[in-house]
């Protein structure tokens, strides 16, 4: 199926690496895009933190700044919270992702929460990054200076990966070997490319 414009999305569990893979990609030249780069662009205007403000009480301070660590300990404990926060959030996000898409032969965008939000079916196909639990646990204890119990509840407000069939997408193991993990990464960059690419 050769075309244009291919929207690769990139998504995993919390701490599997995703930002990794993806830094990996813009290396190989390719434009690569973040849903979180994008919704803390978005923030930086007054009009989601102000609607996040109203839906979430003391998140918000008297100077309109979104306290995110607070919102994120709020929402990351409480699965229909995390869902109010995504039904406002989401829309935007993608709909700015869309758009710095739309004219690249090809595109690779990092997305937390993809299958989640049912988003997958606007994308052209899915790497999904997967990484050993434990492994996980300790890099996001390492990122955000949690408690190994606080990284466990964010994990489990996320879809369980380790139980999905993935057999459609592109899966990508994270052992926690750099060298090996740019291998894999360079070589299902080349899949995709064999597959979509006209001039490949």
């Amino acid at each position: 199926m050769m075309r244009n414009n291919v929207k690769i999305a990139i998504t995993g569990g919390i701490g599997s690496g995703k930002s990794t893979v993806l830094e990996i990609i813009r290396g190989e030249g390719f434009p690569v895009y973040s849903c979180d780069e994008i919704y803390s662009q978005l923030l930086n205007g007054a009009g989601l933190s102000a609607e996040i403000g109203k839906a979430f009480n003391d998140v918000v301070d008297e100077n309109g700044k979104l306290d995110r660590k607070k919102l994120g300990a709020l929402v990351f404990s409480n699965a229909a919270e995390l869902e109010k926060l995504n039904n406002i959030t989401h829309p935007k996000i993608f709909k700015a992702v869309f758009e710095k898409m739309q004219d690249k032969e090809i595109s690779f965008c990092e997305v937390p929460l993809l299958f989640e939000s049912g988003y997958e079916k606007y994308f052209d196909n899915v790497i999904v990054v997967m990484r050993d639990e434990n492994d996980r646990i300790l890099s996001v204890m390492q990122r955000d200076g949690l408690s190994p119990s606080e990284a466990k509840k964010r994990m489990n407000n996320q879809q369980n990966y380790a139980n999905c069939n993935f057999a459609e997408y592109y899966v990508i193991h994270n052992s926690g070997n750099l060298r090996d993990l740019r291998q894999n990464v360079i070589n299902t960059i080349t899949e995709i490319k064999e597959k979509y690419l006209k001039n490949f």
